[in-house]
């Protein structure tokens, strides 16, 4: 694990959420220690409630490499995936995955999460992904406080 990845990924969730197009939400996608993909969550800009930073990371890493197998990548989350996207990284075949916030700190915010933990999503699904929660749980608590002192937010 690497504080530079989730760095990035909460530089790429203040960007998306300064500009409107979504909730305070980043990833990053690494392979071999570089990144590959980074990406905010864009729901409000794109009126697509699809379009969450890891599902957009995914995508981006898989074009880059031409296959959607990505065993040996690694996902930094700013905030617990959501079951869509815990079942993005699993079928991508991410090998590790790294989030900070989870679940519950932005369904207490307002956002319409189902209270699926990764960690049952994982043991039900009987999925691989190595999974580290609360990695730099500090700054990305910072984030959300940032977020909710943005005007005109949106919760969804």
């Amino acid at each position: 694990m690497d504080e530079q990845f989730m760095l990035k990924a909460i530089e790429e969730a203040r960007a998306g959420a300064s500009g409107g197009h979504g909730g305070p939400f980043g990833a990053v996608i690494v392979k071999n220690g570089e990144i590959i993909a980074s990406a905010c969550n864009t729901v409000l800009r794109d009126n697509d409630p699809t379009q969450h930073a890891e599902i957009r990371a995914i995508s981006l890493a898989s074009k880059r490499f031409g296959n959607f197998d990505l065993t040996g990548c690694e996902a930094y989350s700013t905030t617990e995936p959501c079951p869509m996207c815990f079942a993005a990284i699993h079928w991508a075949r991410i090998s590790r995955l790294f989030y900070g916030t989870g679940i519950e700190d932005v369904r207490k915010m307002g956002f319409n999460e189902l209270s699926i933990p990764v960690s049952q999503m994982k043991e039900s699904g009987v999925s691989p992904v190595e999974v580290h929660s609360g990695f730099m749980r500090e700054e990305c608590e910072k984030l959300l406080k940032f977020w909710e002192t943005l005007p005109n937010k949106q919760v969804y």
